[in-house]
């Protein structure tokens, strides 16, 4: 997995090369709109032409899917409250009544181990130490992380591009105060810093004006993990924003006179919405990550709610005992990160063709 600082010059690389005629309806010919397809178009022809971009695509829908039928799972297949504790329950196997919660055999004989994988209905890839279904546990963390990862996507992206192009476009004062507070984020490691965030929120909650966030809310990491990756994002957009105004297009129209806010939003936002999307998936892989370190630490998803990385935290007891606790949530946070990398490099050379021949000649 790149570090934050590669995620962003890879993504960004994509800004050499930007052009007024890139965007969308730019560069026509009025007669001519009927018969170009445009840049989007295709753009998402040559994503579908790429085949690993496509599969891995296709691994995040059904990865979601299966997080959505959680609720399905639980309650028809093994029929079981994945938030509660089942010390002394019991479950059916091959005509068989088998305690959830076993006695110990080994050694002194005074532990208690869970059920291994029946791999049928009830406890697939059997129980925690308090009891509860690994699979439904799994599917239910993986709809908060996604969840997590997702929002705090959304978070990074609007807040970076708000800060990048108003510090790139105004440039001056603006554009000193808000590098200065993008330095200070920056001048912090990130997962100290999201800790450190985390250990001070995680008791009281988080007080944003009139908005409070309580600890076991999950806009508590999505918040958290949003911020700390703004600088990651921000830098690039304004570096891209202040060449987008030395060009030739963005001079010519402010020569004739056309509004700033015009040319915001006519001649800046399409050409920083591309960069925006190619780094969409790469920020949700880097966010799903923290947010998987977090909830292992437990200051991240707090309890009774799951996620990948607090069953992970579960299963750290039972690594020589019940290894699949903590294996199966791991595995379905690499093929995701790994689904989303795979993306994200799709989505790069869709937009910016130019992008795959600089990293090759590179190499």
């Amino acid at each position: 997995m790149a570090s934050p600082g590669a995620a962003s010059q890879d993504a960004a690389s994509q800004v050499a090369g930007s052009e007024r005629p890139d965007t969308p309806g730019a560069g026509r010919e009025p007669g001519a709109r009927a018969t170009s397809r445009g840049p989007w178009v295709t753009a998402l022809r040559k994503l579908l032409q790429d085949r690993a971009a496509v599969a891995s695509l296709a691994a995040l829908v059904l990865i979601v899917l299966c997080t959505l039928a959680a609720p399905l799972y639980a309650t028809r297949v093994s029929e079981t409250d994945p938030f509660t504790s089942n010390l002394s329950g019991s479950v059916v196997v091959d005509g068989e009544t088998v305690d959830v919660i076993q006695a110990d055999t080994g050694g002194l004989g005074l532990g208690t181990t869970p059920i291994g994988p029946t791999w049928t209905g009830h406890y697939f890839m059997g129980a925690d130490g308090q009891g509860r279904d690994v699979m439904a546990r799994l599917l239910y963390g993986g709809q908060n992380s996604l969840v997590i990862a997702g929002g705090a996507t959304v978070i990074t992206l609007v807040a970076a591009a708000v800060v990048g192009i108003v510090a790139g476009f105004f440039g001056g004062i603006v554009d000193a105060v808000l590098s200065r507070l993008l330095d200070v984020l920056w001048a912090f490691p990130v997962y100290l810093l999201a800790i450190s965030l985390s250990i001070v929120t995680i008791g009281r909650g988080l007080v944003l004006g009139p908005v409070t966030i309580s600890s076991s809310s999950l806009l508590l990491p999505i918040v958290i993990i949003g911020i700390i990756y703004v600088p990651y994002v921000a830098r690039p957009i304004r570096g891209q924003v202040l060449q987008l105004k030395r060009s030739e297009f963005v001079l010519a129209a402010t020569g004739l006179g056309v509004p700033r806010h015009r040319i915001l939003v006519t001649d800046i936002l399409p050409n920083v919405a591309t960069t925006l999307i190619v780094f969409a998936p790469l920020m949700m892989a880097l966010n799903m990550i923290t947010e998987s370190a977090l909830s292992f630490l437990s200051i991240g998803v707090q309890s009774p709610a799951a996620s990948w990385g607090t069953i992970i935290e579960d299963g750290q007891g039972l690594l020589y005992t019940r290894p699949w606790v903590a294996i199966a949530p791991g595995i379905a946070i690499v093929l995701t990160v790994l689904a989303l990398n795979v993306l994200g490099d799709g989505v790069r050379d869709a937009l910016d063709p130019k992008a795959k021949l600089r990293v090759r000649k590179g190499r």
